[in-house]
């Protein structure tokens, strides 16, 4: 496996937590952020990749079930993806550095006992199917949130979609699989590094007295 970036790195000690991050950084994540459609012809290195792995890994799902799964394509492997994209998204994902399979394990609980050591029976909670389906689908969700914003923190830009067949997708890329056979998409994400040429002026946001409440 290659070195990951930063990996010698020390973390962040408990106590320093509570700082805020300056602007620059809250717009590199968030405000001044985008979905991007076209991009520069530049590669983005594997060390990249495994370090963006390192970070999204920590952010906390339901009983750190950790369900999400991704499939990195590069070059041929992205050629795979064409027929199984709406025509609007063949361009951007074929032109991309790097495009993302966000999946999901069916059988994440399986791994429950290793993750979650202290209760080892927390598998039992993911027994049934619809039990499974709700977390694996939604801690899933959750990851490929912290994908993008660990993809961002590493100078990277994202074009998350849907807009794909998901159960050709997964014929292509799982079924039979001895490995990935239990796995199922989400959705997808380009990566690389974004040209402004194909982007439109920010969409509006919701205010927070239309989108949230506080009760006290």
């Amino acid at each position: 496996m290659p070195e990951t970036a930063h990996a010698d790195s020390a973390p962040l000690a408990l106590e320093d937590r509570h700082g805020v991050l300056p602007d620059h950084a809250l717009d590199q994540l968030f405000r001044g952020a985008r979905t991007f459609y076209s991009w520069e012809e530049r590669d983005v290195p594997d060390t990249t990749l495994y370090a963006l792995y390192d970070l999204l890994k920590f952010a906390p799902t339901s009983a750190n079930q950790s369900p999400a799964r991704f499939v990195f394509l590069k070059g041929e492997s992205q050629e795979r993806l064409r027929e199984h994209l709406i025509e609007s998204n063949v361009d951007k994902t074929l032109s991309a550095p790097v495009t993302v399979i966000v999946a999901w394990d069916w059988t994440f609980h399986e791994k429950v006992p290793e993750l979650f050591p202290h209760a080892p029976e927390a598998k039992d909670w993911f027994e049934s199917e619809d039990a499974r389906f709700e977390n694996g689908f939604r801690n899933g969700s959750l990851q490929g949130a912290y994908l993008i914003m660990a993809a961002r923190s590493l100078g990277l830009d994202c074009g998350p979609m849907s807009g794909f067949d998901k159960s050709g997708v997964d014929k292509e890329f799982f079924e039979g699989d001895p490995e990935m056979g239990s796995w199922r998409s989400n959705f997808l994400c380009n990566l690389g590094y974004g040209t402004t040429d194909k982007l439109f002026p920010r969409s509006p946001r919701l205010t927070f007295d239309e989108a949230a409440r506080l009760m006290k």
